[in-house]
């Protein structure tokens, strides 16, 4: 364990604001840093009279801002929420720029957890002088990128923080083989993707697996044994490739022998010469039409490629338009370009001119535009109308297939699909596991499950980036460290029909709802559970079966905090009628024992997502509600119900107000 109050880098801090501030909400806000780094903090404090001795620390999934909090509104605004249980919020920038994986010089505990602990050890001097004489009790939280630095900080510190919640987690597998698994399965599936979708969908008469060719049922064979929620492929089309243009680059580095042995040895798939990525590599000149800046993409209708936007500081990233400096370059012409994969990833090099040998990655294409990942450095400001360019997507399929070269020796049986009879890996293996790497460079250690306080882990079963068995990872370290006493300090809650992003707008209303109103109820629990003794609610009952995690049918087996709702038509889960005729619809809500009251359920009967339609009733713990509609358009429609709970039966808050969804299938025919 780290001793942060007496860490020797950050023994001089300052202060160079203390104002009161009136937005979001009344605060005296203050603001500094440690004099000899680059850490800086925001600290967020209440009105004395709503001050009850505790702080939250929010902490991003890689090093940014100390400044995002304010600009979050709704379930987003952690100032808010945070003033809400009495807390003040503190925010810091992480420290600086992070350490690179594999880099021997690196040192990555300053990232990972030092500079975060630092402020959190300041912030109660600060705290002091503001509300008199006290210890406030700390608990931080970070999803994704953060999970990982949140439990560094868990399981590097002691006496910094009493609890934690880490949020859609992976393990130190994760990365980069989520995203090469998931990537391979887009590409070679690209054109089933819309009939998997269907056959796992509610009321669906078609199975999963008709139709496929050998190669595509094993790619979906594969990826589901990997871990993506077979459910989630509704969003195949807007999916992209999300971190993983960042992460690659990294990989190049460590291990670039691999895009050449893919494409030459036997036993990686390049090498055999009926492959499908041989018909779908691209290498391509042309000449550039030039260089275009935010300001003109956005004026040219370009979209972005990655995941929806979300405000900085989220777990998903974003490319915006209206993010991004307006002239920062973040696409270039490529005239004539032939090149549309499923996932898009590619290299772009700059072969003449004065950027000549000038690299970037390319997320995808508009036309005849290729959008870059992330906006240029400054590497491509010489590129200029006629230079030539390079498109070759021959490093980006090579990675598809990346995560069969690393098994582990043990303890991820997600990888046996890849191991022979005898126990040994069937395909090459590669000299490092990259993996291990990524996870330290974040955390700056490998999970351990060793850990002082309580902590309250808060996963997503339809997490296409952080695959849910992880979390199931994660709760077998902690167990193996506290043992019989492991419920003593450790809960886990699943969330159904939750995605990544912590995001309060959903891109798909009907299919997913935000987990921040778990995420919200995690942090009032284990406080509670810190400062009272007051245990939380039970963790979520589950099973992982290849690499799929299933929890229970019923709120009362399922335990957890999320309501769980039923939705029938006609008592089923698909109802088949003729125009005009009238469906009955019901619906059974139920919360978990003890863990709150149904406050709210929205009906959407025609697919916008606007569930506009509501239902009153009292507060409950079980809520049975019909419904009749006419249909008169022939067709397949989806009706779906969303209901919301919360642990205090307040229906006017958005803190800690927990959501779930079910939906069904009706086919209309003509009468």
């Amino acid at each position: 364990m780290h001793d942060d109050a007496t860490d020797p880098l950050f023994a001089s801090p300052y202060l160079d604001i203390d104002e009161w501030r009136d937005t979001p909400v009344r605060h005296r806000y203050v603001h500094g840093g440690f004099t000899g780094t680059d850490t800086r903090f925001s600290l967020y404090f209440p009105p004395a009279a709503d001050y009850r001795g505790r702080f939250f620390q929010h902490i991003t999934p890689v090093p940014d801002s100390e400044n995002l909090a304010p600009g979050a509104v709704g379930q987003e605004d952690k100032i808010g929420f945070a003033f809400s249980c009495g807390a003040y919020f503190l925010e810091t920038n992480g420290g600086g720029a992070p350490a690179t994986p594999g880099d021997p010089a690196a040192d990555p505990t300053v990232t990972a957890y030092r500079a975060n602990a630092a402020a959190a050890t300041h912030s109660r001097e600060v705290a002091i002088r503001l509300y008199g004489a006290h210890r406030a009790y700390g608990y931080a939280y970070g999803g994704s990128g953060g999970g990982y630095r949140t439990i560094g900080a868990a399981e590097s510190t002691e006496g910094v923080w009493d609890g934690f919640v880490p949020y859609v987690i992976g393990s130190p597998m994760a990365i980069p083989n989520v995203f090469s698994a998931r990537m391979h399965a887009q590409r070679v599936l690209r054109d089933r993707l819309d009939a998997i979708a269907d056959a796992v969908d509610a009321g669906s008469a078609r199975a999963i697996g008709s139709g496929l060719s050998a190669e595509e049922a094993g790619a979906l064979r594969e990826v589901t044994r990997m871990g993506f929620p077979v459910r989630s492929w509704f969003g195949h089309r807007t999916m992209g490739f999300h971190a993983f243009g960042t992460l690659y680059p990294h990989i190049v580095t460590v291990d670039p022998g691999y895009f050449e042995d893919y494409w030459t040895v036997p036993g990686y798939l390049g090498a055999d010469p009926a492959a499908s990525v041989h018909r779908d590599r691209v290498r391509y000149r042309c000449r550039t039409s030039g260089a275009l800046t935010s300001a003109q993409a956005a004026a040219g209708g370009v979209p972005g490629h990655r995941a929806p936007g979300t405000p900085r500081g989220g777990v998903d990233e974003a490319f915006r338009g209206d993010g991004t400096g307006t002239d920062a370059i973040v696409a270039v012409g490529v005239a004539g370009s032939p090149i549309e994969p499923p996932v898009g990833g590619a290299d772009l090099v700059v072969i003449s001119g004065a950027a000549a040998g000038a690299r970037a990655t390319v997320s995808g294409f508009h036309g005849d535009i290729a959008v870059l990942d992330t906006p240029d450095s400054g590497a491509l400001t010489g590129l200029e109308p006629g230079d030539t360019v390079e498109i070759d997507n021959s490093a980006f399929l090579a990675a598809q297939t990346y995560h069969r070269h690393q098994v582990p020796a043990e303890g991820y049986p997600v990888w046996d699909q890849f191991r022979d009879a005898a126990g040994n890996p069937r395909y090459p293996q590669r000299p490092l596991l990259l993996g291990p790497l990524f996870t330290a460079a974040a955390s700056g250690h490998l999970p351990t499950g060793r850990f002082a306080g309580k902590m309250i882990v808060v996963s997503c079963l339809l997490d296409r980036e952080a695959f849910p068995w992880q979390a199931d990872w994660y709760r077998d370290r902690v167990r193996e460290h506290h043992g019989a006493d492991a419920d003593e300090h450790f809960r886990l809650w699943f969330v159904d029909h939750a995605l990544h992003g912590d995001d309060e707008i959903q891109e798909h209303p009907t299919r997913t709802v935000s987990y921040l109103g778990v995420l919200h109820e995690a942090l009032r629990q284990v406080s509670a559970w810190v400062e009272t003794g007051r245990a939380p609610a039970a963790g979520t009952r589950y099973a992982v079966e290849d690499g799929q995690v299933h929890v229970p049918a019923h709120a009362a087996d399922r335990l957890g905090v999320q309501p769980v709702v039923t939705l029938t038509a006609d008592g089923a889960q698909r109802a088949e009628i003729t125009a005009g005729r009238c469906v009955r619809f019901e619906v059974v809500a139920e919360t978990p024992p003890g863990s709150g009251l149904i406050v709210a359920l929205a009906w959407d009967f025609d697919g916008t997502g606007a569930f506009t339609d509501t239902a009153e009733f009292d507060p409950a713990a079980a809520v049975t509600i019909a419904r009749e509609h006419v249909f008169t358009d022939p067709g397949t429609h989806f009706v779906t119900v969303r209901v919301s709970a919360h642990p205090d039966g307040d229906s006017t808050t958005p803190y800690a107000r927990m959501d779930n969804v079910a939906r069904v299938r009706v086919v209309v025919a003509p009468s």
